[in-house]
């Protein structure tokens, strides 16, 4: 009789709240966003017999991968990754336009999470003064938040603050990111006026000293395969060395590049890890009440600082993403154990790819080079005071761009389409170009669909230059012969990324079919049945869900 008073009371209660509208809807308890900085799409395989089964390998064997995902805008920097990953959006909308942009109106370099009005919070540096305030447009994680009336936790965390605080947006409880002159990890009155105790005790452990100690290959260095055995000519080294030298002495080499030193290993990837693992513990999130989905959003940032310092072809480098692996299931493991394997959404991407490095390119007899920036903007100035009698028309050759010193321009009466034309008639003779545009009449010109639709996606006219131009396959900025890598262009090195999902709604399988980057937050936007971002343009990914 009791447990049938028990039985009928049950039913009861779900009747009500069933009545009510107050059933909670079926909803994954936590989404963890994954971005691995500079991880191009072959990375998914290319070390692929080294991952281990419950990394790289578990995130394709149980989840669904997007094969051809692609950034569909110009450049392709940090920022704009984070930022359009977030937000569905892309420059043009969302405006962060580039890490650094200029405000066109007034000449102004804006930092893109930079925020004057705004002090850091475990830092005196300004290194602390950052917070969303520059991205235009809501991410998915705002709209998450505004969906169970700010019920739904939100942190993002990086070492870098452009990749806590743009995918984190602007209803976040909190943004973390890491201070490299004290090493510990900080962030800023927008978000608190002092750091949680668990933070405080976590800076106090000291674990960027701890991990600065030795860096040895993770397994024989001679079963590197993948990478130049002679620690390639086409690297930048630590400062106080001059070539590779594994096993590291970190400890020694932390005198001569500080803390900061532990973004260019793969500790810095592991610290991140452990933090991401200490916010998860003392902030409860996936632990809130049912239907009320947490989201933390984790970016690794040094496979970006390696990739940049070493080069894609580095022992470094492919150490990093073993490395990396080891982490991702130290991770994946902990949220199986304290939020349920089978309940938690997680999905890995990347803000953008690298390319490899030039001179090795040229080495190897392919087409390669590099695009000398300042020389080509002291030419082109020339050119422009030879033409109109007037000096430092343009202001800088930042991002791809062109930008105009409009005060100039406006204080000497010159027309400005004149100047543009001029313009682009210069760059387009400078080795290495192979288009060259002004950006209000790039619908008359002669560039392919793909590219022209990239450099619009890009454009934002309050902060983007007035002339676009693009390099050839393999070229990027820099002065000849320089070590290491970079990326911003539109080659697939740069622009082909990772897009795979996991866990709660999720199903197994590929899609071969083109995906963009924009694409990403209204998937994750139609899983957990919330508004897509104010400013999205992407579709949702419908082949990933069960």
């Amino acid at each position: 009789m009791r447990l049938s008073k028990t039985f009928i009371g049950v039913l009861g209660l779900f009747a009500t709240l069933s009545a009510y509208g107050q059933a909670p809807i079926a909803k994954p308890k936590l989404v963890v966003g994954i971005v691995v900085d500079q991880m191009r799409w072959d990375y998914l395989y290319r070390y692929q017999e080294r991952y281990s089964e419950g990394g790289f390998k578990r995130l394709l064997n149980e989840g669904f991968s997007n094969e051809n995902t692609y950034i569909p805008y110009l450049p392709t920097y940090t920022a704009i990754g984070h930022s359009s990953i977030y937000t569905g959006s892309v420059p043009a909308i969302h405006g962060i336009a580039g890490n650094d942009f200029i405000i066109q109106a007034t000449g102004q370099d804006m930092y893109c999470t930079q925020d004057d009005e705004v002090n850091g919070v475990g830092t005196t540096s300004k290194a602390g003064k950052m917070s969303p305030k520059n991205l235009l447009t809501s991410t998915v994680t705002d709209q998450l938040r505004l969906s169970t009336n700010f019920r739904s936790k939100v942190y993002g965390v990086s070492l870098k603050d452009r990749g806590g605080i743009l995918p984190a947006g602007h209803f976040a409880n909190a943004a973390f990111w890491f201070d490299g002159e004290s090493g510990n990890w900080i962030t800023s009155t927008f978000y608190m006026n002092e750091l949680p105790k668990w933070l405080q005790k976590f800076n106090d452990k000291k674990l960027t000293e701890k991990y600065l100690d030795k860096w040895s290959t993770l397994y024989p260095i001679d079963t590197y395969i993948q990478s130049e055995k002679d620690g390639n000519a086409y690297r930048q080294n630590y400062k106080g060395l001059d070539k590779m030298q594994f096993p590291y002495d970190l400890k020694s080499l932390k005198k001569e590049n500080g803390l900061g030193l532990i973004r260019s290993t793969p500790f810095g990837n592991t610290l991140t890890k452990d933090i991401a693992i200490e916010i998860l513990e003392h902030e409860k999130l996936g632990q809130n009440e049912a239907g009320i989905t947490d989201f933390l959003a984790i970016s690794f940032s040094s496979t970006d600082y390696v990739g940049h310092q070493f080069s894609p072809n580095s022992i470094e480098a492919e150490d990093t993403y073993l490395r990396l692996d080891k982490d991702l299931e130290s991770l994946l493991n902990h949220l199986d154990k304290n939020v349920g394997k089978g309940q938690y959404t997680v999905f890995l991407t990347a803000d953008h790819g690298g390319a490899h490095n030039p001179k090795y390119f040229q080495d190897k007899k392919g087409n390669a080079g590099y695009f000398p920036t300042s020389d080509v903007k002291k030419g082109l100035n020339a050119n422009l005071e030879n033409k109109f009698k007037i000096k430092d028309i343009v202001r800088s050759l930042s991002n791809y761009q062109v930008h105009l010193n409009y005060q100039i321009i406006e204080n000497n009466d010159l027309d400005e389409d004149d100047v543009k034309e001029e313009i682009v008639k210069y760059m387009r003779k400078v080795d290495g170009v192979s288009f060259a545009v002004d950006m209000d009449k790039i619908g008359e010109a002669s560039i392919p669909a793909l590219i022209k639709e990239r450099m619009i996606n890009g454009y934002n006219r309050k902060r983007s230059g007035a002339v676009n131009y693009i390099l050839e396959p393999q070229w990027y900025g820099g002065k000849p012969n320089t070590g290491g890598t970079t990326h911003g262009t539109w080659g697939s090195y740069d622009a082909h990324i990772p897009f795979v999902l996991m866990g709660w709604g999720i199903k197994h399988g590929k899609n071969y079919n083109p995906v963009a980057m924009t694409d990403i937050a209204p998937t994750i936007s139609a899983l957990l049945k919330i508004e897509e971002p104010n400013g999205n343009i992407g579709k949702p990914v419908t082949e990933v869900f069960k």
